[in-house]
């Protein structure tokens, strides 16, 4: 896979939100909702701050060990998993449920970002050493979300009746068909059997999605040592037994959040709203909310009621069953890993900006927020027609409309616009508001309102004559749909439509590499890699 990148800013591309492009431009307005800034000196202050919290190495290393025991890893994980025993040893952290095959291609980028900033570190504070992880958020119950993938614009589902953490679920005779409809379609690529034979493997009947998930990323990224955190794990959990007991009987997170978010600046759309209790229930096949009523703690759905006193009991017991939601899991991922930096999505960003003071009476470091890399794909069949219709990748962000307009106009010898006749219109109004003024100034609106009509008039002219020289070019037209819709696929960026079996299917773990060769680290921009 040759391929050449080209970088564009986020703004630039008109396809993230101001939050977004406001954060990387650390706008004053959201200064007091991060702790440091997204550059290597903020993640030397995040180190320096990270030292003082006291991290349970030991129970990290052992519980990585035993999850590793079940896969054959490489030297360099193995050598991650020790490195954690030392205090100038620093994780580079992202998070993302277990999709089934991987979920969107966003999935992938995150976790290469991780492994990418992890490396650049290592090179520019080599006093220090990084290791990339992924946080597996196995304990997320929505199937409708996890449970369907996208391939080369087909949709596949997995139907199931299991209920509960999707994490827990096991892969059953529904799942093994699933596999075989999708190896059917990407096996007659150069790699797909190669790709298809790793699904197989790892989705084997009655294993659970977590299980499944941690092989499938382990054989994908274990030759760069990315480390894959499972945290459905009572000796991880136990860690935040005060935190959760605190969070029964204060709900302080939801009030700091309340609080949090009356004071967010208006212009930026709120992303975690929370609940009273901020944890859920969690056991065998089920994970329910957690509500208080008339001084009795009970369990969304079902028939569990807990005292305060039988409540605390059950969280120092069995603290496994206590599972926190988005609000809570980033004061628990931060607490048990030694995190300097999050590396998360738009969305992400979001709502952890809502969470500083959360963390901040949780008494747990608040980590870096660097946005993940963003790629499009770019095919060379898609290449071919884009070069042909002498266009550029970028210019495939604007709009359909945009783009057939350029063309007609830029192919077609006639002129096409009327914007002479309009400065024309607006030149005789403007004499003729001179010469009403001069009798009555009042006359002044009815001429606006006049010019206005006769420029809308103009315009719709206008329209019609392109639509009219568009028909010329139909083959053209239908060429930058094709192109549009292979690149924001659904009217979406393909990132988070498509799925990266078909890549791999082509292109084989070439694909992974060329990703982490053209991935950013600290720096922040949009990019295009084109197949050559």
């Amino acid at each position: 896979m040759n391929c050449n990148a080209t970088y564009h800013s986020y703004k630039s591309t008109g396809a993230f939100s101001k939050i977004v492009t406001d954060y990387l431009e650390e706008a004053p307005l959201l200064k007091e909702y991060y702790q440091f800034s997204p550059n290597l000196e903020g993640i030397k202050q995040s180190i320096k701050q990270r030292r003082s919290f006291n991290t349970n190495r030991e129970s990290l290393v052992a519980e990585l060990r035993k999850q590793y025991a079940s896969v054959k890893a490489s030297s360099k994980t193995i050598d991650n998993i020790t490195s954690l025993l030392s205090e100038n040893t620093f994780t580079i952290c992202t998070a993302h449920q277990p999709n089934i095959f991987t979920g969107h291609l966003y999935f992938i980028y995150k976790i290469i970002h991780a492994i990418k900033l992890a490396d650049t570190l290592n090179e520019s504070i080599p006093d220090c050493h990084f290791v990339p992880v992924y946080y597996m958020g196995s304990e997320d119950a929505d199937l409708k979300e996890l449970g369907e993938v996208s391939i080369n614009g087909e949709k596949y589902t997995w139907e199931t009746s299991q209920k509960g953490s999707v994490g827990r679920m096991k892969v059953d005779k529904g799942f093994i068909s699933l596999i075989e409809l999708i190896n059917g379609h990407i096996s007659v690529e150069p790699f797909g059997k190669e790709i298809g034979t790793i699904l197989k493997e790892v989705y084997s009947m009655g294993k659970t999605i977590e299980q499944a998930t941690f092989e499938l990323v382990h054989l994908l990224f274990s030759s760069y040592g990315l480390l894959v955190l499972l945290p459905d794990n009572p000796s991880f959990k136990k860690q935040l037994n005060e935190i959760h007991a605190r969070e029964m009987t204060e709900q302080f997170s939801h009030k700091i959040l309340s609080e949090t978010v009356a004071t967010f600046p208006e212009e930026y759309k709120m992303k975690a709203t929370g609940r009273a209790i901020n944890l859920f229930y969690l056991k065998d096949d089920m994970r329910e909310r957690m509500e208080e009523v008339n001084d009795q703690f009970v369990v969304s759905n079902t028939s569990i009621v807990f005292s305060k006193e039988a409540l605390l009991k059950e969280i120092k017991e069995y603290p496994e069953r206590f599972s926190p939601n988005v609000v809570l899991r980033p004061v628990y991922q931060e607490f048990i890993l030694p995190n300097v930096a999050f590396i998360g999505g738009g969305g992400e960003l979001a709502y952890w900006l809502e969470l500083k003071n959360i963390f901040k009476v949780s008494e747990v470091p608040f980590p870096v927020l660097i946005l993940r890399n963003s790629f499009t794909i770019v095919p060379k069949k898609v290449l071919a027609q884009i070069d042909k219709l002498l266009f550029k990748s970028f210019d495939f962000f604007m709009s359909a409309d945009e783009l057939k307009n350029i063309l007609v106009k830029r192919e077609s010898g006639l002129v096409l616009d009327l914007n002479k006749q309009k400065d024309a219109i607006r030149s005789s109004y403007s004499d003729m508001r001179s010469i009403a003024n001069a009798v009555d100034i009042t006359l002044s609106k009815h001429i606006d309102a006049l010019e206005e009509k006769a420029l809308k008039k103009i315009e719709v002219l206008e329209g019609k004559i392109l639509k009219a020289e568009k028909k010329k070019y139909d083959a053209q037209i239908r060429q930058i749909q094709k192109v549009k819709h292979s690149l924001f696929p659904e009217g979406s960026l393909q990132e988070r439509v498509d799925n990266m079996l078909p890549f791999y299917a082509k292109w084989g773990i070439d694909f992974i590499d060329q990703l982490y060769k053209h991935s950013n680290s600290i720096e922040a921009s949009y990019c295009i890699i084109e197949e050559n």
